[in-house]
Protein backbone atom coordinates (compact mmCIF):
# COMPACT_ATOMS: atom_id res chain seq x y z
CA UNK A 1 0.00 0.00 0.00
CA UNK A 2 1.24 3.10 -0.92
CA UNK A 3 1.92 6.72 0.89
CA UNK A 4 -1.75 7.56 -0.95
CA UNK A 5 -3.34 4.99 0.06
CA UNK A 6 -2.28 4.87 3.56
CA UNK A 7 -3.40 8.34 4.27
CA UNK A 8 -6.37 8.53 2.45
CA UNK A 9 -6.85 4.83 5.08
CA UNK A 10 -6.18 6.65 8.13
CA UNK A 11 -8.56 9.92 7.03
CA UNK A 12 -11.56 7.27 6.45
CA UNK A 13 -10.97 6.07 10.36
CA UNK A 14 -10.99 9.12 11.25
CA UNK A 15 -13.38 10.21 9.43
CA UNK A 16 -15.43 7.37 10.48
CA UNK A 17 -14.68 7.30 14.39
CA UNK A 18 -15.91 10.91 14.50
CA UNK A 19 -19.19 10.34 12.43
CA UNK A 20 -19.87 7.05 14.40
CA UNK A 21 -18.98 8.76 17.96
CA UNK A 22 -20.99 7.60 21.18
CA UNK A 23 -22.89 4.91 18.85
CA UNK A 24 -22.49 0.84 20.30
CA UNK A 25 -22.85 -2.64 19.02
CA UNK A 26 -26.46 -3.16 19.69
CA UNK A 27 -25.59 -6.82 21.74
CA UNK A 28 -22.21 -6.09 23.22
CA UNK A 29 -22.58 -2.39 23.64
CA UNK A 30 -18.69 -2.61 22.35
CA UNK A 31 -18.23 0.75 20.63
CA UNK A 32 -19.70 0.93 17.12
CA UNK A 33 -16.30 1.53 15.67
CA UNK A 34 -14.96 -2.11 16.54
CA UNK A 35 -17.26 -2.66 13.22
CA UNK A 36 -15.88 -0.45 11.09
CA UNK A 37 -12.29 -1.81 11.98
CA UNK A 38 -13.13 -5.37 12.06
CA UNK A 39 -15.06 -4.85 8.44
CA UNK A 40 -11.88 -3.04 6.86
CA UNK A 41 -9.17 -5.56 8.34
CA UNK A 42 -11.49 -8.86 6.79
CA UNK A 43 -11.12 -7.01 3.28
CA UNK A 44 -8.03 -6.76 3.73
CA UNK A 45 -7.16 -10.09 4.78
CA UNK A 46 -9.43 -11.44 2.06
CA UNK A 47 -7.47 -9.77 -0.61
CA UNK A 48 -9.02 -6.48 -0.70
CA UNK A 49 -7.51 -3.10 -2.34
CA UNK A 50 -7.32 0.53 -0.24
CA UNK A 51 -10.70 1.88 -2.14
CA UNK A 52 -12.33 -1.14 -0.58
CA UNK A 53 -10.89 -0.90 2.88
CA UNK A 54 -11.70 2.87 2.99
CA UNK A 55 -15.40 1.73 2.01
CA UNK A 56 -15.05 -0.78 5.07
CA UNK A 57 -14.40 1.92 7.37
CA UNK A 58 -16.92 4.41 5.76
CA UNK A 59 -19.82 1.67 4.84
CA UNK A 60 -22.13 2.94 7.63
CA UNK A 61 -21.92 6.78 7.60
CA UNK A 62 -24.95 7.43 4.98
CA UNK A 63 -27.16 4.91 6.51
CA UNK A 64 -26.61 5.39 10.21
CA UNK A 65 -24.89 9.09 10.75
CA UNK A 66 -26.58 11.24 7.75
CA UNK A 67 -23.82 11.33 5.36
CA UNK A 68 -24.21 12.40 1.81
CA UNK A 69 -22.33 10.78 -0.66
CA UNK A 70 -21.39 13.53 -2.28
CA UNK A 71 -19.45 14.51 0.68
CA UNK A 72 -17.91 11.25 0.50
CA UNK A 73 -17.06 11.38 -3.11
CA UNK A 74 -15.42 14.77 -2.39
CA UNK A 75 -13.42 13.29 -0.13
CA UNK A 76 -12.73 9.88 -0.42
CA UNK A 77 -13.00 9.26 -4.23
CA UNK A 78 -16.01 8.11 -6.59
CA UNK A 79 -14.47 4.54 -6.46
CA UNK A 80 -14.98 4.74 -2.55
CA UNK A 81 -18.29 6.45 -2.42
CA UNK A 82 -19.75 4.02 -4.79
CA UNK A 83 -18.88 1.47 -2.84
CA UNK A 84 -20.81 2.57 0.00
CA UNK A 85 -23.41 3.69 -2.00
CA UNK A 86 -24.19 -0.23 -2.61
CA UNK A 87 -23.57 -0.72 0.90
CA UNK A 88 -26.14 1.60 1.72
CA UNK A 89 -29.83 0.23 1.97
CA UNK A 90 -31.75 2.92 2.35
CA UNK A 91 -34.48 3.07 -0.08
CA UNK A 92 -35.69 6.66 -1.83
CA UNK A 93 -36.62 9.36 0.85
CA UNK A 94 -35.16 7.43 3.50
CA UNK A 95 -32.62 9.05 5.86
CA UNK A 96 -30.96 8.27 8.84
CA UNK A 97 -34.00 8.89 11.35
CA UNK A 98 -36.33 8.10 9.15
CA UNK A 99 -36.04 4.60 7.43
CA UNK A 100 -38.21 2.45 5.38
CA UNK A 101 -39.31 -0.44 7.55
CA UNK A 102 -36.59 -3.47 7.74
CA UNK A 103 -37.85 -6.30 4.83
CA UNK A 104 -38.53 -3.57 2.41
CA UNK A 105 -35.13 -2.05 2.50
CA UNK A 106 -33.36 -5.60 2.66
CA UNK A 107 -35.27 -6.56 -0.59
CA UNK A 108 -34.60 -3.43 -2.30
CA UNK A 109 -30.46 -3.95 -1.02
CA UNK A 110 -30.31 -7.88 -2.12
CA UNK A 111 -31.69 -6.72 -5.79
CA UNK A 112 -29.01 -4.03 -5.80
CA UNK A 113 -26.42 -6.20 -4.78
CA UNK A 114 -27.70 -8.73 -7.86
CA UNK A 115 -26.20 -5.79 -9.93
CA UNK A 116 -22.91 -4.99 -7.68
CA UNK A 117 -19.79 -5.50 -9.10
CA UNK A 118 -17.24 -7.97 -6.96
CA UNK A 119 -15.24 -5.02 -5.21
CA UNK A 120 -18.70 -4.69 -3.60
CA UNK A 121 -19.41 -7.88 -2.93
CA UNK A 122 -15.94 -8.43 -0.94
CA UNK A 123 -17.13 -5.04 1.10
CA UNK A 124 -20.65 -6.79 1.49
CA UNK A 125 -19.01 -9.78 2.37
CA UNK A 126 -17.17 -8.54 4.89
CA UNK A 127 -19.42 -6.40 6.69
CA UNK A 128 -22.48 -9.24 7.16
CA UNK A 129 -19.37 -11.55 7.90
CA UNK A 130 -18.46 -10.03 10.83
CA UNK A 131 -22.35 -8.96 12.04
CA UNK A 132 -22.87 -12.77 12.31
CA UNK A 133 -19.92 -13.44 14.06
CA UNK A 134 -20.96 -10.97 16.53
CA UNK A 135 -25.23 -12.31 16.42
CA UNK A 136 -23.79 -15.86 17.07
CA UNK A 137 -21.52 -14.72 19.67
CA UNK A 138 -24.24 -13.02 21.30
CA UNK A 139 -26.68 -15.99 21.22
CA UNK A 140 -24.51 -18.30 22.47
CA UNK A 141 -23.63 -16.12 25.32
CA UNK A 142 -27.05 -14.64 26.00
CA UNK A 143 -30.04 -17.06 24.12
CA UNK A 144 -32.57 -16.28 22.32
CA UNK A 145 -33.44 -13.15 23.69
CA UNK A 146 -30.91 -11.52 21.40
CA UNK A 147 -33.53 -11.32 18.60
CA UNK A 148 -35.61 -8.98 20.66
CA UNK A 149 -32.95 -6.16 19.48
CA UNK A 150 -33.48 -6.46 15.99
CA UNK A 151 -36.36 -5.44 13.69
CA UNK A 152 -36.55 -8.41 11.61
CA UNK A 153 -38.02 -11.60 13.07
CA UNK A 154 -35.56 -14.35 13.44
CA UNK A 155 -36.55 -16.04 10.72
CA UNK A 156 -36.22 -13.05 8.52
CA UNK A 157 -32.66 -12.56 9.78
CA UNK A 158 -31.92 -15.96 8.38
CA UNK A 159 -33.52 -15.76 5.55
CA UNK A 160 -31.32 -12.33 4.70
CA UNK A 161 -28.09 -14.16 5.58
CA UNK A 162 -29.02 -17.27 3.37
CA UNK A 163 -29.73 -14.79 0.40
CA UNK A 164 -26.42 -12.81 0.89
CA UNK A 165 -24.66 -16.41 0.90
CA UNK A 166 -26.60 -16.90 -2.55
CA UNK A 167 -25.35 -14.03 -3.80
CA UNK A 168 -21.04 -14.61 -2.72
CA UNK A 169 -21.23 -18.16 -4.18
CA UNK A 170 -21.04 -17.25 -7.40
CA UNK A 171 -17.74 -14.51 -6.58
CA UNK A 172 -13.92 -15.29 -6.03
CA UNK A 173 -14.17 -14.82 -2.35
CA UNK A 174 -14.59 -18.37 -1.10
CA UNK A 175 -13.33 -17.90 2.40
CA UNK A 176 -15.84 -15.35 3.03
CA UNK A 177 -18.51 -17.15 1.46
CA UNK A 178 -17.53 -20.40 3.18
CA UNK A 179 -17.52 -18.87 6.90
CA UNK A 180 -20.57 -17.08 5.80
CA UNK A 181 -22.34 -19.94 5.27
CA UNK A 182 -21.45 -21.76 7.91
CA UNK A 183 -22.29 -18.91 10.35
CA UNK A 184 -25.71 -19.01 8.34
CA UNK A 185 -26.08 -22.39 9.09
CA UNK A 186 -24.92 -22.23 12.85
CA UNK A 187 -27.50 -19.11 13.39
CA UNK A 188 -30.17 -21.52 11.73
CA UNK A 189 -29.70 -23.84 14.26
CA UNK A 190 -31.18 -21.14 17.10
CA UNK A 191 -34.13 -20.02 14.27
CA UNK A 192 -34.84 -23.89 13.74
CA UNK A 193 -34.16 -24.11 10.28
CA UNK A 194 -36.97 -22.28 8.66
CA UNK A 195 -35.75 -19.03 6.94
CA UNK A 196 -38.62 -16.83 5.89
CA UNK A 197 -39.16 -12.99 4.37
Amino acid sequence: MDTAARERLMDAAAFALAAHAGQRRKGSGAPYACHLLQVAGLVLEHGGGSAQAVAGLLHDVVEDCGVAIEELESRFGGDVAGIVAVCTDLLPGDTADAKSPWLERKRGYLAALREAPLEVLLVVGCDKLDNLRSLIGDLEAEGVGVFDRFNGTPEQTLWYYREVCLLLAATPHARVHGELERLSECLAGWVGGRADP
